[in-house]
């Protein structure tokens, strides 16, 4: 048993053997899998113009994925807000909210997802938004989300003197969106103590800076109608199997292109056998022991128990599990140990929502 959360978050990785196509039915696949094993929450990244990944729209594959869950609750980790119209984004997650019985979240980043050259042709007009308006985008869109649901003046919403006054998203109603703040360095951890939200720290592309995150992130918290006191999630990679040399076999692909990532070489995903059989180059060498040490991988109890550990000296409340394995079959098997291990339950669930 765990005393966390364990969550899901899912990016549809593209592998050598197969296609963008396949990676989102993949995703889809696996997310009515881990329905039925007890995870609370399943996410999808955000990403552009890149090989690797296909999950360039998360607010619809959330929407389908919604339609063919049941338990969890579904969500974007996280929509890159200085892309969009705050309006349009709390639009899509009021549509969504309505469409699941208000089964879905919406977590922010302030990432591009992708390269400057394509962060600018993601932009609706000639000027994209500058970073230093992030956090008024955030605000907006909380306004908004709040005054669907009927607040306004002191209780919430827009003031009686903003000019968006009037100006509703729908569909309007009781359902809420809960959202959270995603991060891998400070301006993350500030954003979410700012405005009172969860704060999930992305291990799985930072795993050194957790310690100055949270600490900025609980120092600077201020209470809001969002969330009373800090609440923080891990987003980090893990990958279990019954051994040891099982798990390591499964995240050899993983490790190479990663190792390959951090060498400006990215691409999709190697199968299992190609990453057995990669030729290591001595820069490879060099990157792939460090590669090797990030995140949780091994025999599916040891994984357990250091995520525990972590959970407890860090104070965190929920686990994000990024399984990058180019085999769904593996993948699920990996979720499907850990639920069985951290005594998880569907029904469980169900009960507590």
């Amino acid at each position: 048993m765990i005393d966390f959360a364990l969550n899901a978050l899912d990016q549809s990785a593209i592998v050598t053997d197969t296609d963008a196509k396949q990676a989102v039915r993949e995703t889809v696949e696996l997310a009515q899998c881990l329905d039925t094993l007890g995870y609370k929450r399943f996410w999808l990244a955000e990403h552009h113009n890149t090989s690797a990944f296909a999950g360039a729209a998360p607010e619809i594959l959330i929407g389908h994925i919604a339609a063919h869950t049941k338990n969890m609750s579904i969500g974007s980790g996280g929509i890159m807000l200085p892309h969009y119209s705050p309006l349009k984004v709390a639009e899509q997650f009021r549509m969504l909210a309505s469409l699941s019985g208000g089964r879905v979240d919406l977590g922010l980043g302030r990432a591009p997802g992708g390269d400057p050259k394509t962060a600018a042709a993601l932009q609706p007009g000639p000027k994209a938004w500058p970073p230093d308006v992030f956090p008024q985008q955030v605000e907006m869109l909380l306004q908004f989300l709040e005054d669907a649901n009927g607040l306004a003046g002191d209780t919430g919403g827009f003031p009686d003197d903003h000019p968006y006054q009037g100006i509703h998203a729908q569909p309007m109603g009781a359902e809420t969106v809960p959202v959270f703040m995603l991060g891998s360095g400070g301006d993350g951890a500030y954003h979410a103590a700012q405005f009172g939200l969860p704060y999930i720290y992305a291990h799985f592309i930072n795993p050194d800076n957790l310690d100055t995150a949270l600490d900025a992130y609980r120092t600077h918290f201020k209470p809001s109608r969002q969330c009373a006191e800090p609440k923080v999630m891990l987003a980090t990679s893990v990958l279990a199997a019954e051994t040891a040399e099982e798990a390591a076999y499964l995240a050899r692909p993983r490790n190479i292109w990663a190792s390959q990532l951090l060498q400006n070489k990215g691409g999709r995903f190697p199968t299992l056998q190609e990453a057995q059989d990669w030729a290591l180059t001595p820069q490879d060498e060099a990157i792939l022991p460090q590669v090797e040490t990030r995140g949780f991988t091994g025999q599916v109890d040891d994984v357990l128990t250091r995520l525990s550990d972590v959970v407890a000296q860090y104070e965190i409340d929920e686990v994000f599990a990024l399984t990058l394995i180019p085999d769904i079959e593996a993948r699920k098997h990996s979720y499907r140990l850990l639920s069985e291990r951290a005594g998880l339950s569907a029904e469980g669930l169900a009960a507590a929502q």
